[in-house]
């Protein structure tokens, strides 16, 4: 502490004359006064600053100087804070002898001498700075103390591990060292390298008659060559060999090592590292067989893209692009589910919870699924989503699930070795079999009777459509989950409920130029004005955040960077706003977990359902506009 800083000295009198009286007379010491005006105050005060004499009134209302000093010294931090009373009342012995006991250092009576006051504040001000002083120079002694040790006990500690950090960094990179000198015909491992050769630390001993029948026979030569062909002022020498476990099992290995050389150039010591490779070579044999799986699912997915495109038709080209966004958003669904599984299968009721929950109600009692908890394997999942995408569109146009009191029962069962999923429609308009078989029916059979060699049934009752998929499904691509059969909703999380919104001025921040321009299309064919789209997370974009704008809609990643501060920005201000990403909800931060997702690809219809604009409500209300789903 600086000898010359002032201290702070706290005043506590419920009279602000009193306490103006204090001030005037210790202002000449050059100290901080603090005043408070009740005990309470007070101590808020001392637990905010750092106080070093305290003058108390002893007759306040609410806690008199006696209760407030005892509260004080409870105080581990101000057990040794000078309390300072004055009393405007005489006391008595008794009365001075309480005060002590709560831990006064003095009494000032009333009326106050400003001399003696100013006096007696002084000693003890200048009692708390040398303490402080005395402190610091206590702590610095301690300081230097502590750090003379310290620096006994860690160039000792780095005597210690210098060698098990070698052994640990060896371990961690999968080497062993080793040191085999020439003239004395000696050879030294460590612990690592008795690990690669799966050999004994404590028994095995390092000689060429030990070592050699432990490297694969057919490279032997390559030591031989190294050590014959290596130039005389090459310092380094590598060789790449294999190594045979006593257990057989073989290990790929790289040698380097340091040479020492006599006089002639010849080797007299080597001293190196064998670096265990196996792992790192099943590793990148692992990660082109992933490349290949990649660049194959991906050219399997652009076909089933542009078999989509080429086969889909539609009465103009709005009903076009619909129908094509919704056969990719199906394709999309299946694939992040089996995405999320590491291509291993997808749960048979997510598949369904994913596609049949844009046409469930708020209740859920339009669509029932059940059965057994199934995995699919990838190729039976993606055809099982695509048909029942297909399915419930058509419900959606035709069947039970354009009629109110529509409704649709699925089912699916494990029956000798078959897997059955039953569709039934039931309270819709009575169908009848078209006369010429659309694109729906014509993939959900080619999917099923010419790729999974199963078999499709349309049945086109009075009541509705009943359609029976079924296809081989025994040991090899079954999987069976403990817990039995389930009947559950088709979606545990119900959709977001679309917001309605001041206006109709959107904010756009999506960095792929085309997904952009198509977002901005769809979102002025509903009916919003754009504002952007913004690619970059830069000021422009800030600026637009505070601009007039009604809602949002945010890309998560954009060129590498998370979105989340201008989310943050927007939910301050009390904006809407989705989000809208390739990746799964679950990867979204928990704080944002109340706000819609989108997936991509973006479909229209998605699009329209998270935002209603004013006028489309008035619309819906007077019957000019059908209500969003």
């Amino acid at each position: 502490m600086d000898p010359n800083a002032p201290v702070n000295i706290l005043l506590v009198d419920d009279q602000p004359a009193k306490l103006l009286s204090y001030e005037a007379i210790l202002s000449g010491l050059g100290e901080n006064l603090i005043k408070a005006t009740s005990a309470r105050e007070a101590l808020e005060r001392l637990l905010t600053s750092e106080i070093a004499v305290i003058l108390v009134d002893v007759c306040m209302p609410e806690l008199d100087g006696f209760e407030f000093a005892r509260m004080v010294r409870e105080h581990p931090r101000f057990r040794q804070t000078a309390i300072i009373f004055v009393s405007a009342v005489l006391l008595t012995e008794v009365d001075a002898l309480r005060g002590y006991e709560m831990g006064a250092v003095d009494y000032v009576p009333v009326p106050v001498v400003p001399e003696v006051l100013r006096a007696k504040i002084k000693v003890f001000a200048e009692l708390y700075r040398k303490s402080k002083q005395l402190e610091t120079l206590n702590r610095l002694l301690e300081e230097r103390v502590a750090e003379r040790t310290s620096e006994l006990e860690a160039a000792n500690a780095r005597l210690i591990q210098s060698e098990q950090l070698r052994s640990l960094a060896l371990a961690a990179g999968q080497m062993g060292s080793w040191d085999w000198d020439f003239s004395a015909d000696h050879s030294t491992w460590d612990d690592g390298q008795c690990r690669i050769f799966g050999v004994d630390p404590k028994s095995f001993r390092a000689t060429p008659e030990s070592v050699l029948p432990l490297i694969v026979e057919e490279d032997l030569p390559v030591f031989q060559k190294t050590l014959r062909e290596a130039a005389s002022d090459a310092p380094i020498l590598q060789a790449k060999f294999r190594v045979r476990r006593p257990s057989a099992e073989i290990r790929s290995c790289i040698g380097i090592a340091a040479a020492e050389r006599d006089s002639t150039g010849a080797i007299t010591r080597l001293s190196g590292v064998t670096v265990d490779m196996t792992d790192l070579e099943k590793a990148q044999e692992h990660q082109l067989l992933l490349a290949r799986e990649v660049d194959h699912r991906a050219k399997n997915a652009l076909a089933v893209v542009q078999a989509i495109v080429r086969l889909t038709r539609a009465e103009n080209l709005a009903a076009y692009v619909a129908a094509i966004e919704g056969r990719i958003g199906a394709l999309s669904r299946a694939h992040a589910l089996l995405a999320s599984s590491r291509w291993e299968g997808a749960k048979l009721e997510s598949i369904v919870e994913q596609e049949l929950a844009p046409y469930r109600n708020k209740t859920g009692e339009k669509i029932t699924a059940s059965g057994p908890d199934i995995v699919l394997p990838a190729a039976i999942g993606q055809s099982v989503g695509l048909a029942l995408h297909e399915l419930a569109t058509n419900a959606a146009k035709y069947g039970a699930l354009s009629a109110l009191a529509g409704k649709v029962d699925l089912t699916w069962s494990l029956e000798s070795g078959r897997l059955a999923l039953d569709w039934i429609e039931m309270g819709g308009p009575s169908p009848s079999a078209p006369k010429s078989l659309g694109y729906g029916i014509k993939t959900v059979t080619a999917a099923f009777e010419r790729q999974l060699q199963g078999d499709v049934n349309f049945m086109w009752l009075p009541k509705g459509l009943h359609c029976r998929l079924s296809l081989p499904f025994g040991p090899r691509n079954l999987t069976l989950l403990m817990g039995g059969a389930a009947t559950r909703p088709t979606a545990d999380k119900p959709p977001h409920a679309p917001i309605l919104l001041k206006g109709t001025r959107i904010l756009l921040v999506e960095d792929e130029p085309l997904v952009a321009s198509m977002m901005t299309e769809a979102l002025n064919e509903i009916g919003f004005e754009v504002l952007g789209p913004f690619g970059n997370l830069d000021y422009r974009l800030g600026a637009a955040v505070f601009g007039e704008i009604d809602g949002a809609i945010l890309d998560v990643n954009i060129g590498g960077e998370l979105v989340y501060p201008i989310a943050g920005m927007l939910a301050a201000r009390e904006v809407p706003f989705a989000f809208v990403t390739g990746y799964s909800e679950d990867n979204i931060e928990k704080r944002f977990a109340h706000v819609p997702v989108l997936q991509k690809p973006v479909e229209r219809k998605a699009l329209q359902a998270i935002f209603i604009s004013p006028s489309r409500m008035i619309a819906e209300r007077s019957g000019e506009l059908a209500p969003q789903a």
